[in-house]
């Protein structure tokens, strides 16, 4: 299990960025592990499992379409909150992958945002998914870049109190990371100062001057409470990210291994 207390800052460099996750990164390559975390010596307190999962477009390490093993992973994590990125086709009409009934019956999920264009699922390939129950408002905004990029913006009010969750997908070119980041940031500061947790595919592991993460700082900072989770098989980047604000909000962070060897899902809990 890794915390915010037990990371480590991942430098510039690929060099240093090994160096510095290799307690379990390198076991990868000598053991083929798939899990990767440190223990929590003071334990870890029992809250919420919101995770964030890139489905992939439904295809496993194995090159296989399978939605229904997604579904299966989805169900095997059994989170409370869950973000989901590249849930429909990318082009033409963007249908949606997952069967949204079956996500119910199999998971107790649903989507938090409806009335998306034509069959899609996601919003530019974003889903939030939620227990049944919860109070929920939510706004789809438009992301600047090259790529056509979107995000959710989701106020939830849960047993433990009101809480926005940011889901996104980033850009793969760091300029318009950066742009993206700008935008995100606009929803960060909520009015009624509810907490903020920012998760997704963010598509940069680099904490240097450079990144574009850098610039999230400021609401969401220190930056290194992250594991790898890229490439799936033997990861080694922290592309998939889950930040706070307050980061005392993330009491835990893993990433899922699961025998459905699908793509691997980042998870966190947070504090009751």
């Amino acid at each position: 299990m890794v915390t915010s207390r037990t990371m480590r800052r991942v430098k510039e460099t690929a060099v240093d960025s090994f160096r510095n996750i290799r307690p379990q990164g390198a076991s990868s390559f000598l053991k083929k592990r798939r899990s990767y975390g440190e223990a929590d010596p003071e334990g870890v307190s029992d809250g919420l499992l919101i995770a964030s999962y890139n489905i992939h477009k439904c295809v496993g390490l194995d090159g296989q379409f399978d939605p229904e093993r997604t579904i299966e992973v989805i169900r095997e994590i059994a989170p409370d909150v869950i973000a989901l990125q590249e849930v429909d086709q990318r082009f033409g009409k963007r249908n949606g992958l997952l069967d949204p009934d079956r996500l119910r019956t199999e998971t107790g999920l649903v989507p938090v945002v409806s009335s998306l264009p034509g069959n899609s699922l996601g919003w530019h390939g974003n889903v939030v998914l939620s227990r049944e129950g919860v109070t929920v408002e939510a706004e789809r905004i438009l992301l600047p870049g090259v790529e056509p990029r979107g995000a959710l913006v989701v106020d939830l009010e849960l047993a433990s109190g009101p809480l926005r969750i940011i889901a996104a997908h980033l850009g793969l070119l760091r300029r318009c990371r950066a742009l993206q980041i700008r935008k995100l940031m606009q929803a960060a500061k909520p009015a009624d100062e509810r907490p903020v947790l920012l998760m997704g595919d963010l598509n940069e592991w680099r904490l240097g001057q450079r990144s574009a993460l850098r610039e999230l700082e400021p609401v969401f900072g220190p930056l290194d409470a992250a594991v790898p989770s890229f490439p799936a098989s033997y990861p080694l980047w922290a592309l998939d990210r889950v930040l706070a604000s307050p980061q005392s909000l993330i009491s835990s962070l893993e990433v899922h291994d699961t025998p459905w060897h699908g793509w691997h899902p980042t998870i966190f809990r947070s504090r009751p």
